[in-house]
């Protein structure tokens, strides 16, 4: 069981965690990546590095051939999986056996008696675990899931029975929703994990999702490290976690704790896992287990003190866990958020492109596998980094992270960071968050921009232009035989439209907006705005006429309305459906010649896992279709045109 080499077999920020971790223990390390990964930060970080396919998952991390076979080329005799991708793979952990390597991780058998939701269940019922009320049987007809549906009522969850990361998964508040929400589900679950099974489940509204995190060693020990309290989330996908739970005392913590240690028992656990709950007035149910290391991990180790990754290794080394119960202490409070490549205001959908700009604080804990020049496709998670804080209390670790976030730069697309912020920053995250904050809450929420920083914008790009211009003429640029020259911008920033009118001259540079006059002055990385500085990052967006501007602590995306790229923009209720990202269409449900309402699904797009229906915004007949199944479609892509009904023609345009 003694190894010497580790193969890290995933990518981005956990393989750096990895990577990081095993050096320092002495260990060799190997990455793997994708061709597009080939400049990626654990590339550079590990001792040697073997590349096994081109981006797509399936053909490259999600291959055992190839990572098994890029561990015989090395000489790696242990691999560690991280998490996603062949993380909770039985087969993969038995492929690894059968080639004489240590997986790090827990038994294929452990794996596959928890991979299975409703197997799961059925095993916890029998270790006294409590569950919710809920159907997990083997007869999969949907007739039998209706049936069963009506007997447990709603609200309701309609869940994939193997995998989780809240693919293939669907409440249901009207029954008269429920065969809709079992064909979606049953259609996303198999494509993401191969598998049509479901399961129901009675639905807490408003629950905390609370978790425990296990160590357990071959020698019989399995110990409880505390909790984590993961209640924010979009898209049944964790945003915010937090170390210990604010909703949990003593007494509580030892409860779960037991029932943790019981679930992992139940089925010979070995390793590091999590077992989930759903917590409400002191009552908690068991929803899943995790057998992997969790994204969240970083906030059990900095209020335990303890490297789950080294303890890990130990673990995979066949010796024994070096600490008891006993030894198992919290300090302070730690809150780690995610930042996403999304946005937030329309539906949180992935964004995709290249990070122009990349910076973060040095004085909070960042876990990360990008930087400048990082492309993000639509093949992997859009999770670019996670940044944690710890504090002496939980408001100190707030206050901390909030910060943090407010010192972060990242351009060259959309991402969630001032989401974040507003989330850390609600009055609601501060009291009582439980799963159903983001619809309590009222986020995302625009921000409107202060036509001041319209100028500022403005005397950016004037300046830049100027700066151009006088490389091509040096001594010209700026002035006419008339007086001094003269820009007019029209900017689309943060969804509003702004006209600017930029005069520089012999005494300054000031624009006008709104019917305000500004007094701008654009020296290096500062601009000062009517006698106040502040400190701004450019860059040039991959569109014509975009660019992507940090102005203080606010990141912003500009359009110079003159040069608004072709297909973008297209307003809601004109009868013209566009790809709101890059995607994959599954489904296509109309042809050319068909009627439609408003609200009808007319293409179903799957962007990292995740499905997204386009809906109709007018009620009409369908002249043109430019999608079908199977097919790769870009962001701005138009998909459907309905030629609209004379009285919807009339109408305003429907709000988003």
């Amino acid at each position: 069981m003694r190894f010497s080499t580790l193969l890290v077999a995933n990518r981005g920020e956990i393989a750096v965690r990895v990577i990081r971790t095993a050096r320092a223990l002495g260990y060799r390390t190997v990455a793997v990546h994708s061709d597009v990964d080939a400049d990626g930060p654990h590339v550079h970080l590990a001792d040697q590095a073997v590349a096994i396919g081109p981006a797509a998952a399936a053909e490259s991390y999600l291959s055992i051939e190839r990572i098994l076979d890029a561990a015989g080329a090395t000489g790696a005799d242990a691999i560690h999986p991280g998490y996603g991708f062949l993380a909770e793979n039985a087969a993969f952990a038995e492929a690894c056996a059968d080639a004489g390597i240590v997986f790090v991780g827990p038994p294929a058998s452990a794996i596959r008696a928890m991979g299975d939701k409703a197997a799961a269940k059925r095993l916890m019922a029998a270790a006294g675990v409590p569950l919710l009320p809920g159907y997990q049987g083997e007869d999969q007809d949907t007739a039998v899931l209706l049936a069963e549906a009506e007997k447990l009522g709603v609200p309701l969850m309609v869940k994939a029975a193997a995998g989780g990361g809240g693919k293939g998964m669907r409440l249901v508040a009207d029954p008269a929703d429920l065969p809709d929400a079992i064909e979606a589900a049953r259609r996303e679950a198999t494509g993401a994990f191969g598998s049509d099974e479901l399961i129901l489940e009675r639905a807490l509204l408003r629950p905390r999702h609370v978790e425990i995190q296990v160590m357990a060693d071959e020698h019989g020990t399995t110990l409880w490290l505390g909790e984590r309290d993961c209640s924010v989330q979009r898209r049944h996908q964790k945003v915010v976690e937090e170390a210990p739970s604010p909703a949990v005392d003593d007494d509580l913590r030892r409860r779960m704790g037991q029932a943790a240690v019981a679930a992992a028992e139940a089925v010979d656990y070995v390793g590091a896992g999590t077992v989930e709950f759903l917590l409400e007035d002191d009552e908690f149910h068991f929803l899943e287990m995790n057998t992997r290391l969790q994204v969240e991990h970083p906030v059990t180790e900095l209020v335990t003190g303890l490297d789950l990754v080294e303890l890990q290794l130990d673990v995979a080394q066949g010796r024994p866990l070096p600490i008891t119960q006993d030894d198992v202490a919290i300090d302070g409070h730690a809150i780690e958020v995610r930042l996403y490549a999304e946005d937030p205001a329309n539906g949180f959908l992935p964004a995709t492109g290249t990070v122009a700009a990349w910076s973060v604080p040095d004085d909070i804990r960042v876990d990360t596998g990008v930087g400048a020049g990082s492309v993000v496709t639509a093949n992997y998670d859009p999770m670019l980094a996670k940044l944690v804080a710890h504090g002496g209390d939980r408001e100190h670790a707030r206050r901390r992270l909030v910060r943090a976030l407010g010192d972060t730069t990242v351009l060259g697309l959309r991402t969630n960071r001032a989401f974040l912020v507003d989330v850390l920053e609600h009055e609601l995250f501060t009291t009582d968050a439980t799963t159903a904050f983001i619809a309590e809450s009222g986020l995302p929420q625009l921000h409107a921009v202060d036509p001041a920083d319209a100028a500022a914008i403005a005397a950016i790009l004037h300046d830049r232009a100027l700066a151009a211009a006088a490389a091509r003429s040096p001594g010209l640029a700026g002035w006419r035989s008339t007086g001094p020259a003269t820009s007019r911008f029209e900017l689309a920033v943060g969804g509003e439209v702004h006209s600017a009118l930029v005069t520089h001259g012999r005494d300054g540079t000031t624009v006008a907006v709104d019917e305000l006059v500004h007094r701008v002055e654009v020296v290096s990385d500062i601009v000062e705005i009517d006698g106040t500085d502040r400190p701004f990052v450019v860059v040039d967006g991959a569109e014509p006429g975009l660019v992507h501007v940090r102005l203080g602590t606010r990141d912003l995306d500009v359009v110079d309305q003159l040069t608004i790229p072709a297909g973008a923009g297209v307003a809601t209720g004109a009868g013209i459906l566009v790809a709101p990202m890059h995607g994959a269409v599954t489904q296509v449900a109309v042809e050319v010649g068909e009627r439609v309402q408003r609200g009808d699904k007319l293409v179903i797009l799957e962007a990292m896992k995740m499905e997204h229906a386009i809906e109709a915004d007018v009620d009409g007949t369908v002249t043109e279709v430019h999608a079908s199944p199977g097919q790769q479609v870009a962001a701005d892509a138009v998909l459907v045109i309905i030629e609209a009904d004379e009285d919807d023609r009339d109408e305003e345009p429907a709000d988003d």
